[in-house]
C-alpha cells in the first residue's frame, strides 16, 4: 500500500487535515474554519453536512501540494459529545447538537435524581450529570421534540457519522463514548439502565471498536469527492485530546500533556482504571486498548485572547503594520516582568471553572492590583494563572497515586517560549515541546491509522519514530520557590471568590456547600 497517512482533526470551529510520511514528516496541510449556530444562549448547533463539506474543501487544498491518491490510510481526531441523529434513510434529523450546547439542564438534573452523581462516576468516569453530556441531550430531544425523536434510527457521535459517510459502516470507539454517559467504562458496553431511562433503542447505536482499528476501504463515491484512491483504508480515531496526547508522545507512565488553545486541556494516560477519591477528576477511556486517561479542561488561551482583543490595540495595530504577531509583542513585554507579577494574581475563569475545581459560576478576577502594575503585569499574571491551574491538576493526579516526571506541551500556547518557561518554573517539571506541537491531533490520528494499517508494529514504535522533541524548558529552582508562594496565594484567592459566590446563594446552600463555606471563610483570616 502507499505509505502516506492522512490525519483529520474535526474541531469545534475548524477542520484541519495533514498528510504525513511514516517518518513523521508533514508533507501538506490544510485548514478550514466554520461557524456554529447559536440561536439562543444555551443552544449550539451545526449543520451535519458542514463537516463533510469542510473535509472536501480541505482535500482540494491538499491536492495542490500532494497526490492524495497516494494516501494509504485515513485516521481521525474528533471533538467529543457532538451528536448526529439519522432517520431510517440515514439522513440527518436536523442539525448536529454540538458539545458546547447546554439546553438540557433540567434533564441532567433528572438523571442526577434517578442515578446519582456517585454512580455516574463509577459507571462512566464522568464526575456528574451535566447538560453538556449527550445522555441529557437525548432526553431533552425526547421530551421537547417528540416527532424528531420518533424518527431516530441511528444515534451517532460526530466521528461515527463521518466514518459512516466514508465507509457505510456504523462503528464507534471508547474515547468518545466515555463522556456520553450512556457507555460503561468498566465493561466497554452500553449502559442498559441509562438507555432504558432516556429511551434509546440499543439498535440505534454503533458497534463498539477500539481506536486505531480498520473499518474498511473508502466508498467509491466518497473517494471521488475527496480525491482518494478507492483502496484507501479508513481507521477508527479518537477524542481530539487523546489524539493530541499521542501526537506529542504522551503514551507512557510519568508523562503529563497540556494543551493551551481556546481551552486548557490536560491528559494523563494510565493502564489502570483509577478513580479520584475526591470525585473531582474525570476518567476517560484512552485511545490504546484497556488504557485510561485523566482528562479535563477549563478556560485557557481564550483568556489571553480576550486580554489581547480588549486591551492591546497598540499591539494589534503594530501587527497590521509590521506583520509581527501581537502575541509575540505581548511576550516581549511579559519577559520584562519578574516572576509573580509583583503580587498580581489572575483567576482566569471567564467561562466558569472545570475539574478538579468545578464551579460553573466562577468568574474571572484580577486580585491584588496596585498603582505599580502595568499592562505587561496583567498579561504575565494571566500566563501564570494557567500555570497554576496545571499545577493544581498535577496535585490532584498525585493524590490519585499517579506520578508525573515531565510535561509535554501543545497548542497555541506552546509557541510562546516565555509561557513555556513560566509553566516549567511553576510546576517544577521539565516541559518539552515537540516539532509537531501545533499539529499533534492530526499526527496522533495518523499514528493510530498507520498502526491499524500495519505500517508500524505498535503505537509505541510509531511514536518513537514520528515524534521528536524540539526544545526542553527546565525549571529554575529560585523562580520555582517564588511561584510556590504565589501558588498558595492563587488558591487562597480562588477560595475567597468561591466563598463570595456561596454567600450570594443564601438559603439555597446545600449541606456540602455550608461545610465548604466554613472552610473557605477561614481563608479570610489569612493574609494574602
Amino acid at each position: 500500500m502507499d505509505r502516506l497517512i492522512l490525519g483529520i482533526d474535526i474541531g469545534t470551529t475548524s477542520l484541519k487535515t495533514a498528510v504525513f510520511t511514516v517518518e513523521g514528516k508533514q508533507v501538506a496541510s490544510a485548514v478550514l474554519e466554520y461557524s456554529l449556530l447559536t440561536p439562543e444562549t444555551n443552544i449550539v448547533e451545526a449543520p451535519c453536512g458542514i463537516y463533510m463539506d469542510s473535509l472536501c474543501a480541505c482535500m482540494r487544498m491538499l491536492r495542490k501540494n500532494v497526490d492524495t491518491r497516494k494516501i494509504g490510510v485515513v485516521g481521525f481526531s474528533v471533538q467529543g459529545e457532538t451528536l448526529c441523529m439519522l432517520d431510517e434513510s440515514c439522513k440527518p434529523l436536523g442539525n448536529a447538537i454540538v458539545w458546547m450546547d447546554n439546553r438540557a439542564v433540567r434533564q441532567a438534573e433528572a438523571l442526577r435524581t434517578r442515578f446519582g452523581d456517585a454512580l455516574c462516576y463509577e459507571v462512566t468516569g464522568q464526575v456528574s450529570f451535566e447538560a453538556c453530556w449527550p445522555a441529557a441531550k437525548v432526553l431533552w430531544v425526547r421530551e421537547n421534540e417528540p416527532e424528531r425523536f420518533a424518527k431516530i434510527r441511528h444515534l451517532l457521535l460526530l466521528e461515527d457519522y463521518i466514518i459512516f459517510l466514508l465507509t457505510g459502516k456504523f462503528v464507534a470507539e471508547g474515547s468518545l463514548l466515555t463522556s456520553t454517559e450512556y457507555w460503561d467504562i468498566r465493561t466497554k458496553e452500553y449502559w442498559g439502565e441509562m438507555l432504558e431511562f432516556i429511551g434509546i433503542d440499543p439498535a440505534w447505536l454503533p458497534e463498539v471498536r477500539e481506536s486505531g482499528e480498520l473499518v474498511g476501504t473508502v466508498l467509491p463515491e466518497a473517494a471521488g469527492l475527496l480525491g482518494l484512491s478507492e483502496d484507501t483504508l479508513i481507521s477508527t480515531g479518537c477524542l481530539d485530546q487523546a489524539a493530541g496526547a499521542i501526537g506529542v508522545g504522551n503514551i507512557r507512565p510519568g508523562v503529563f500533556s497540556e494543551n493551551i488553545g481556546a481551552a486548557l486541556a490536560i491528559c494523563v494516560p494510565t493502564k489502570t482504571l483509577t478513580y479520584d477519591p475526591n470525585r473531582k477528576m474525570p476518567v476517560h477511556y484512552f485511545a490504546l486498548p484497556d488504557t485510561y486517561m485523566m482528562h479535563t479542561f477549563t478556560t485557557g488561551g481564550m483568556c489571553l485572547r480576550w486580554f489581547r482583543d480588549s486591551f492591546c490595540r497598540v499591539e494589534l495595530d503594530l501587527q497590521e503594520e509590521t506583520g509581527i504577531d501581537a502575541y509575540d509583542l505581548i511576550n516581549r513585554e511579559v519577559e520584562r516582568i519578574a516572576p509573580g507579577a509583583d503580587g498580581l494574581i489572575t483567576l482566569p475563569h471567564l467561562q466558569g471553572s472545570m475539574a478538579p475545581d468545578v464551579n460553573l459560576n466562577a468568574k474571572g478576577v484580577f486580585y491584588g492590583a496596585t498603582l505599580k502594575h502595568t499592562k505587561a503585569h496583567f498579561a504575565r499574571s494571566i500566563m501564570e494563572s494557567l500555570g497554576y491551574i496545571i499545577s493544581r491538576n498535577l496535585e490532584t493526579i498525585g493524590d490519585m497515586g499517579l506520578e508525573v516526571n515531565q510535561i509535554r506541551t501543545m497548542g497555541g500556547g506552546s509557541k510562546s517560549d516565555i509561557w513555556n518557561q513560566i509553566k516549567a518554573d511553576i510546576t517544577g517539571k521539565t516541559l518539552n515541546v515537540t516539532y509537531s506541537a501545533q499539529d499533534t491531533a492530526c499526527l496522533g490520528a495518523a499514528i493510530l491509522a498507520g498502526t491499524a494499517a500495519g505500517l508500524f508494529e505498535s503505537v509505541e514504535s510509531a511514536v518513537d519514530r514520528m515524534v521528536r522533541i524540539k526544545r526542553s524548558f527546565v525549571p529554575d529552582p529560585e523562580r520555582h520557590a517564588i511561584y510556590q508562594v504565589q501558588y498558595k496565594k492563587f488558591l487562597l484567592s480562588a477560595g475567597k471568590t468561591r466563598a463570595s459566590i456561596l454567600v450570594s446563594c443564601g438559603a439555597r446552600l446545600a449541606p456540602f456547600d455550608i461545610r465548604e463555606l466554613r472552610e473557605l471563610m477561614e481563608y479570610d483570616e489569612m493574609e494574602l
